[in-house]
């Protein structure tokens, strides 16, 4: 991801410090937007399109812990580098946990700046792909019938052809006929797809429970 397609936000209460990373970014090729509080960030719509959050822990009012939780529970995507002049293993394992990309202690380097904002826009960028990914696959498992639905969750376990028509009270031949559906349906070429395809389905909790856009079907 290019720093020409991304812009980078600066929090942080120092303005001396704020006005150098900023230039400092821009003379590498970032967009960059500065607030001078987590609250001046939080007044400001969401941001969208690529970007990442350069965030100081020690701020008067929220802090950038406080504000990492903000926004990760209304719902932005942007990854957040913590910037601190404070050495604090608790903190930095907090943050940490709560998702950040990256803890770096002021004064920081310019090199491992840049580095770690190309770090978390590279994460966001691969974030992204797998979302799209995953709403793909979610758009394509609406368009089985229930039956085909049946059958899938079947196919996937490892259960023969003649086991799914046994449990199911139909004939083989009309599983493989749902079975050849489902792969078209599913977009996917092998079974080792449709497993894989399966699994991340469940992960995002949807497996089962898309909307079908096609009526009860029998065999």
């Amino acid at each position: 991801m290019t720093g020409v397609d991304s812009l980078v936000h600066v929090v942080d209460d120092d303005d001396s410090f704020r006005t150098a990373i900023s230039r400092l970014l821009r003379t590498s090729g970032y967009a960059v937007k500065t607030y001078r509080s987590a609250g001046e960030f939080l007044l400001e719509p969401a941001p969208g399109g690529p970007g990442c959050l350069l965030l100081d822990v020690h701020m008067p009012g929220p802090d950038g812990l406080e504000l990492q939780e903000a926004i990760a529970r209304r719902g932005d995507s942007l990854p957040v580098i913590f910037l601190t002049a404070h050495g604090d293993v608790r903190k930095t394992v907090r943050a940490m946990r709560q998702g950040a990309s990256d803890f770096l202690t002021k004064p920081v380097r310019r090199e491992e700046l840049l580095a770690a904002v190309r770090a978390a826009l590279d994460r966001q960028k691969e974030e992204e792909s797998a979302s799209s990914w995953r709403r793909g696959l979610a758009a394509r498992h609406a368009r089985l019938t229930p039956r085909e639905r049946e059958v899938l969750e079947r196919v996937v376990t490892g259960a023969l052809n003649k086991q799914i028509a046994a449990a199911l009270g139909t004939s083989e031949r009309t599983i493989k006929a749902h079975r050849a559906r489902i792969m078209q349906k599913m977009e996917v070429e092998s079974l080792a797809e449709l497993v894989l395809a399966s699994a991340a389905l469940k992960q995002r909790g949807s497996h089962g429970r898309p909307r079908a856009t096609e009526g009860a079907a029998g065999d």
